[in-house]
């Protein structure tokens, strides 16, 4: 028996062929990695399984633990977010889709001890602090997990499960839980899940959270995702501005309508629209209030609605095929007294059920994000915004993505400014998911490089002693720089700018600033490698140039607190969108050699780049 075989074959069996394949392919990948890193006498070992929202990560992770259950592991933890709701509907997939295992609900502690591991084991917890609690006891008193390997499966593993107290030398509790289940068996593998992982990879390397080991996954066909609606050319024909537009909640609902009425038409059987305004629960009544008077007054004036209704056939028609403007105009006007208003958030008690079928306008905040899947969700009308936005959790919002959408007939309502965020994000996650692929498994080298004023996560669960900022605009130093050879390095710069090259700068391929850098050892002050991933973050954002400014025999005595002279200073400003590296052969007193090259480096201006250093300090100018 093969639990894997028997998974892609029942998935095989609901006609879902290309997401059977794509499963077979990510756990062959992520087990082999898994396996070929992993001692079973003691062993602890952190992955990352990395895919994009709603693209099929749970199919992902059930594939991943029947290839460990056939091979060793006995026993699987998987975790939720500590929502209630998200815990049973994970419980009642897992036992749906893996009929084959033991499966515990929070409560089942008696099932667990009766079976006794002699079915391989899965054990759904939320991360609540009380569930948490309560299997660690159970599993210390049940004495059949200190000598077998235990499988914990942390879903949206960024969320909540990370140190909040890390800069106050402390331990969060939910943190602590975790830690403690982790600890409790011979060997375990932790993989953490998310499509949000900067949160992960900016864990320091010896951080038990920081991945070893990470597996990308590649969304299937039909997938409508980041590249979808937030493409690094030109902006979708889905995408609708509403900077300056009096009347765009009310053309938003039109469209909804419309959908709804064509979907409908054609067989669905339901048709969604989010408005997502603020996390303030008196912003969701006043978005409701408003889309309920929209729905009245079209009702009560069948003209209005029909000069409202025609401009957006118009547009809709353009990129696909609708029903006759006159019979579709009569099944939009029949919904307009049929269309839900529900509002999501810590007040209300709505189901997912309740917007599974019909036209639903959906209305909320936080809950709007992780872990909550809205069917056919084809209009978005997101105004929220936020004095310090979080790349993680802006993404985790954006509800729009998924399998189940109509491309032609989407449609985004959105500020341009909160357009341009998402897609600065958009870019950063190809950028990670670039480096991934190119790092071989060595995460310590990746870096993350945001706009200014967007932050890649919270700060509470990042060790500020050892996350390094480049803010874009700043020019970094070494104090007591050291050639590994002048005569090496000043060969190479005289092949690139040669001593009678009178020009100012020369603009050159990123790969030169890469080997000239790995010429100079920065010293304490001054980390080289971290400069170095910086720049590979940038080639990875598709970003390949930059400017080389080259100076000789200057006489400039070491620790006098700058380095660039005002017109070499002013040069280097003027390039704003690009990095400049400033070479300066010095000659004056102080230095570490009668002659050496002194580096200096300052990336695109209204850029902030993250990376983990065990080095803090930095010296800069300007």
């Amino acid at each position: 028996m093969s639990y894997l075989s028997d998974y892609v074959a029942r998935l095989m069996q609901t006609g879902d062929l290309q997401f059977a394949l794509s499963i077979k392919k990510t756990t062959d990948e992520a087990y082999n990695k898994i396996k070929s890193n992993f001692d079973f006498m003691g062993g602890r070992k952190t992955g990352l399984l990395f895919g994009n929202i709603q693209s099929g990560k749970t199919g992902h992770i059930f594939g991943i633990i029947c290839a460990a259950a056939d091979d060793i592991f006995p026993l699987f933890i998987l975790l939720t977010t500590d929502n209630v709701t998200l815990q049973k509907q994970t419980l009642e997939r897992v036992q749906k889709d893996l009929p084959d295992f033991c499966i515990c609900g929070e409560y089942d502690t008696t099932k667990f001890n009766d079976n006794n591991l002699s079915k391989p084991t899965i054990i759904v917890l939320k991360k609540n602090f009380r569930t948490l609690q309560q299997w660690v006891n159970n599993l210390k008193s049940s004495g059949i997990v200190a000598g077998n390997p235990l499988f914990i499966i942390d879903d949206e593993a960024d969320a909540s499960s990370l140190n909040t107290l890390i800069n106050q030398e402390k331990q969060s509790t939910i943190n602590n839980y975790l830690d403690q289940i982790n600890q409790l068996s011979i060997g375990s593998i932790y993989l953490q899940s998310t499509a949000t992982p900067q949160a992960l990879l900016l864990q320091t390397e010896d951080n038990t959270w920081h991945p070893d080991f990470a597996v990308y996954f590649t969304p299937g066909q039909g997938y409508l995702g980041g590249n979808f609606f937030f493409p690094e050319a030109k902006t979708p024909s889905c995408i609708n501005f509403i900077d300056n537009e009096e009347e765009s909640l009310k053309k938003a609902v039109v469209h909804h309508i419309i959908v709804s009425a064509q979907m409908f038409a054609d067989g669905d059987k339901v048709c969604n629209m989010m408005i997502h305004p603020s996390v303030r629960v008196n912003k969701h009544i006043e978005y409701a209030n408003k889309v309920q008077k929209i729905l009245n007054s079209f009702a009560d004036n069948k003209d209005t609605f029909f000069n409202f209704f025609s401009q957006q056939y118009d547009v809709i028609s353009q990129e696909t095929s609708l029903l006759g403007k006159e019979r579709l105009f009569g099944k939009a006007h029949g919904l307009l007294d049929l269309v839900n208003i529900y509002m999501l958030n810590g007040k209300e008690h709505v189901q997912a059920r309740d917007y599974a079928t019909g036209s639903n306008v959906i209305v909320g905040g936080n809950t709007l994000g992780r872990g909550v899947t809205f069917p056919k969700l084809q209009t978005i009308y997101y105004v929220r915004s936020s004095k310090h936005p979080q790349a993680d959790t802006m993404w985790q919002h954006s509800r729009m993505f998924g399998y189940d959408r109509h491309a032609s007939l989407m449609s985004v309502y959105i500020s341009k400014e909160l357009y341009k965020l998402f897609a600065d994000i958009n870019s950063v996650n190809n950028a990670i998911i670039r480096q991934i692929d190119q790092t071989n498994g060595d995460l310590s080298k990746i870096a993350i490089s945001l706009s200014e004023g967007l932050a890649p996560t919270r700060s509470k669960v990042l060790d500020n002693r050892h996350i390094h900022i480049f803010i874009g605009g700043k020019n970094y130093f070494p104090f007591n720089p050291i050639n590994k050879s002048f005569n090496t390095l000043t060969n190479l710069i005289n092949q690139i700018y040669p001593v009678d090259n009178h020009k100012d700068y020369e603009q050159v391929n990123l790969a030169i600033f890469q080997r000239i850098l790995s010429e100079i050892r920065g010293g304490s002050d001054f980390n080289i490698k971290d400069c170095q991933t910086a720049i590979k973050d940038m080639v990875a954002s598709h970003q390949t140039q930059g400017v080389l400014i080259v100076r000789r025999d200057r006489d400039i005595t070491q620790g006098t607190g700058a380095l660039l002279s005002p017109n070499d200073l002013d040069l280097g400003n003027s390039f704003t969108n690009i990095p400049v590296l400033t070479l300066y052969e010095v000659v004056g007193r102080g230095w570490s050699a009668n002659k050496l090259w002194v580096p200096n480096i300052k990336f695109p201006a209204n850029k902030v780049i993250y990376h983990v250093t065990e080095k803090k300090n930095f010296s800069g100018n300007g």
